[in-house]
């Protein structure tokens, strides 16, 4: 579905949107495990970004690269299951394009992993 349809305009459109926003997030928690994961790490990571931050852009930083995660997770989530409706028969560039949806969450990990240690470790050291 989409909020972009003729007559869903202004408001409406907007709520049409969160509905089908809200579907998403439902649907990603109820299928995916690791999102599942990544959510309830967001429990403890979300607050200790806010308490660790010293500034408000170390806080959006801290924030912002942890919230790249999940997302990154859903939109794996999203082309892996473009690509199984798509057929269930082995083609090397369906295997392509989960494993590069696979490594936008690794990456994303990362950035997350570098932004936390670069802003993070300098606190503890000095």
């Amino acid at each position: 579905m989409s909020a972009g349809k003729p007559g869903n305009t202004g408001f409406t459109r907007l709520i049409k949107a969160f509905g089908y926003s809200m579907k998403g997030f439902s649907s990603c928690f109820r299928s995916e495990a690791a999102f599942r994961q990544e959510a309830a790490a967001s429990l403890l990571i979300i607050p200790l970004a806010l308490w660790l931050g010293q500034t408000g852009v170390e806080r959006a930083l801290l924030l912002g690269s942890w919230l790249l995660v999940p997302l990154m997770e859903m939109l794996n989530s999203a082309i892996e299951a473009v690509v199984d409706r798509i057929g269930s028969e082995q083609h090397p560039l369906s295997g392509q394009a989960k494993d590069i949806g696979s490594a936008a969450v690794f990456l994303a990990i990362c950035l997350f992993l570098c932004v936390w240690g670069l802003i993070l470790l300098p606190h503890f050291i000095s």
